[in-house]
């Protein structure tokens, strides 16, 4: 795939995003880093998660099962959502024409989820791959051997 000159590539996973912008040519890009955000987690692992167990019903002598509590995955979720809406004002303010989303699979489908119109119709392309912790160059060579 190309990358366009001046689009934008959000790479992502659940708790670290970079933000490019290719300055070069579609056929010769150069990646430069306009943003980058971490995760603070707020699940510690002092935290934990809630013990899955059984519920007592204060009527009769019933039980249900109670689901454990994923809080590592809920702030994961949060920081695609967060991302999504710093791709709105981006795109909004209009600093945004084309965008290239590469994204771990399960943050690629919370971000498909709270995407604006006007940012979706900015994608010209999408990669289902954890390439976050990864250096410029081998994003730039992922996307273009996609």
């Amino acid at each position: 795939m190309n990358i366009p000159r001046h689009a934008h590539v959000l790479v992502i996973d659940g708790a670290k995003s970079l933000f490019f912008r290719n300055t070069g040519s579609a056929q010769e890009p150069s990646l430069t880093v306009e943003g980058h955000r971490e995760q603070v987690s707020l699940a510690t692992s002092e935290q934990g998660s809630d013990a899955p167990g059984t519920s007592h019903s204060s009527v009769g002598n019933s039980r249900s099962s109670v689901e454990q509590t994923d809080f590592h995955q809920q702030d994961e979720d949060r920081f695609a959502i967060a991302a999504a809406d710093m791709l709105k004002r981006e795109v909004l303010a209009g600093k945004v024409d084309a965008l290239i989303i590469v994204a771990a699979p399960k943050t690629l489908g919370v971000l498909r989820k709270h995407l604006h119109g006007e940012v979706e119709k900015r994608i010209v392309g999408e990669i289902a791959k954890d390439l976050a912790g990864r250096p410029t160059d081998e994003i730039t060579a992922a996307i273009l051997s996609h």
